[in-house]
């Protein structure tokens, strides 16, 4: 209940303009430490793909139908907290390294999906597309967050 009350309190009169005033909105980078937070906090749904066909071109529903069944570490997408909690307990270096490389997550799309046991209330879900590795600049500075893509 605190996070839907948390969701609530967040300036916007639609999911959109809830999700821009927290620096989530297509076509911007997010660190995916505040996407944590946000998802947490807020009990918003926000999965990370790995390919990039996928998350632009294929309805998420149809994603999570097709691929549901799977193990969670096999599927294409992940939620942020399972991604950071499997890093983190397979790498004890990964927050250091995530202070000094910022993981950088491209919002692809957002949306509503009814949540189970709320008399048919709408959250947001969120689509991010994590950077390929062989894109990755290590000497570049981060992007700033919440800046779009041109």
């Amino acid at each position: 209940m605190k996070k839907r009350n948390a969701w609530a309190a967040v300036p916007g009169s639609t999911p959109a303009e809830k999700l821009k005033v927290l620096g989530v909105e297509k076509d911007t980078q997010v660190d995916i430490r505040r996407l944590d937070e946000i998802s947490r906090r807020y009990g918003i749904t926000i999965y990370l793909f790995f390919e990039e066909d996928l998350a632009r071109n294929c309805p998420l529903e149809s994603v999570i139908m097709e691929f549901g069944s799977f193990p969670v570490f096999e599927r294409p997408y992940i939620s942020v907290p399972d991604f950071l909690t499997f890093t983190r307990e397979n790498d004890p270096s990964f927050e250091q390294t995530l202070q000094e490389f910022p993981l950088m997550v491209e919002i692809v799309s957002s949306g509503i999906t009814p949540l189970a046991g709320t008399g048919g209330s709408d959250m947001p879900v969120v689509t991010g597309l994590m950077p390929f590795l062989d894109e990755l600049d290590v000497d570049a500075p981060p992007p700033a967050p919440g800046v779009k893509y041109e």
